[in-house]
């Protein structure tokens, strides 16, 4: 397995990023074709906006993080929103743990509707099933198989990666005729430049939802100036991953199956080439990406209620005794919750879902920081942080 400890401090945390946000609902093509790809040729554009966007305000926050300390969200938060005025420290971060809970909620969600979807696609087994099966098993990792799959990780995220790159690039190669007549058809077809800047702008602001859970990986930079090499690594990276996929579903952006298919990236496959094995291939990683987004989130919220619900508990042994008891609860609960949630399906969780978690981060998130940088600007706040 890949061990992130052993690379470069700068590379790792622009993986991370990678890993954030290139998840299940990613590699099936569903956020592409909602923030991106009906937008005409603003399409060739956005998705590299979207990161620049991202890596801004993801250095500003790093930067701040190893110069005051700041390394878990709740620190971050007090002390970051602290800087604007008196109460703002109670009201935003108290807001913040909303938005914390709800992309929790709504990723695990997404992560169960992504699995449910591909394995549909894959099997033909009604998605309902499909989704109780992917359950069954995220419940079952979530209380037994954390660890494994925490350990695998970076190997997984990698695999979607690579994943993404062999069937992407074959199937640009072959449809590069289909590619290039829909760019030029796109490139005289009216695009009006508003609608497609406010979905780039809510795609980047709902991705900035988990900024406060980046912050613990600012502690190990040297200095404050790796968190600019972070973040230009991570543009690199996400900037090109996410050109080549959108590259790939401009081939199938006039095809009259895209408004109907549930898991889009499988239908650029199948109407590609390599459908026979590229198809089960990609169809595999991103049930594995999903699984794995969703167990992670999962255990979190666990272990969070977990252990506020033990501290009202008279003594460690009681808590100890009763642990496995309400672990086993609290997934249940929040397994069912997400089941529940994915029953809107993929498509409509990653239109909707996100874009109201975008709009609720553009308040809590993306207008605090930039009075946050205004304010640094002018000499108000952090002086010294100004400097560096």
């Amino acid at each position: 397995m890949i061990n992130k400890n052993k690379m470069p401090v700068a590379i790792g945390v622009a993986f991370v990023w990678f890993t954030t946000q290139f998840g299940g609902g990613f590699a099936s093509g569903a956020q592409l074709l909602t923030y991106f790809v009906q937008f005409g040729i603003w399409t060739l554009v956005t998705p590299i906006l979207a990161q620049a966007f991202g890596a801004f305000f993801q250095w500003y926050g790093l930067r701040y993080a190893k110069r005051h300390n700041t390394y878990d969200y709740r620190t971050f938060t007090d002390t970051f929103y602290g800087d604007l005025g008196k109460g703002t420290k109670t009201v935003f971060s108290n807001l913040y743990e909303v938005v914390y809970i709800v992309t929790i909620c709504l990723a695990s969600a997404v992560a169960f509707a992504t699995g449910g979807s591909t394995l549909e696609a894959l099997t033909g087994i009604p998605y309902l099933l499909c989704t109780l099966v992917i359950g069954a098993v995220i419940f079952v990792l979530t209380i037994f198989g954390t660890d494994i799959v925490r350990a695998a990780a970076s190997t997984i995220s990698v695999a979607i990666i690579v994943g993404l790159l062999v069937v992407y690039i074959p199937n640009i190669i072959a449809q590069w005729g289909t590619i290039s007549a829909n760019i030029g058809q796109l490139s005289v077809a009216p695009a009006p430049v508003a609608p497609a800047l406010w979905k780039c702008l809510l795609y980047g602001a709902f991705q900035l939802a988990s900024i406060g859970l980046l912050m613990q990986h600012a502690e190990p930079f040297e200095n404050e100036k790796v968190a600019k090499t972070s973040m230009i690594y991570g543009f690199i990276v996400n900037a090109g991953i996410i050109f080549i996929c959108t590259l790939g579903m401009l081939a199938v952006v006039k095809n009259p199956d895209l408004a109907t298919a549930k898991v889009p990236t499988l239908l650029m496959v199948t109407t590609g080439v390599g459908a026979a094995v590229l198809t089960p291939i990609i169809s595999i990683l991103i049930i594995l990406g999903s699984v794995s987004t969703a167990v992670n989130m999962i255990a979190g919220v666990v272990k969070r209620f977990v252990t506020a619900w033990n501290k009202k508990d008279a003594s460690p042994e009681e808590s100890g005794k009763k642990s496995t008891q309400r672990t086993m609860t609290i997934a249940i609960l929040f397994t069912l919750l997400t089941f529940a949630i994915a029953q809107f399906g993929l498509i409509p969780l990653v239109a909707v879902g996100y874009g109201y978690l975008g709009y609720l981060t553009i308040f809590v998130v993306l207008i605090p920081f930039l009075i946050h940088m205004f304010l640094t600007r002018a000499g108000k706040i952090d002086s010294e942080f100004k400097k560096n």
